[in-house]
């Protein structure tokens, strides 16, 4: 396939490649969104821990 963009190559009629170069400048908000996630980790965290303290209490509960 021929290149039909001529000598310059660097035309983006969609603006794709400016739009992406935005969205990996943009550092700070990565941050945030890190933070973010690790609130539902330790959500997770503890409602494992509840139900295996659960689980165990049923056992326990069973077996007495």
């Amino acid at each position: 396939m021929a290149n039909t963009q001529g000598p310059q190559g660097n035309h983006d009629p969609a603006g794709s490649t400016q739009m992406f170069r935005a969205f990996v400048d943009e550092g700070p908000q990565g941050g945030r969104r890190q933070q973010a996630s690790s609130g539902p980790r330790i959500g997770m965290i503890i409602g494992v821990v509840a139900a295996v303290v659960i689980v165990a209490a049923v056992a326990w509960l069973a077996l007495k």
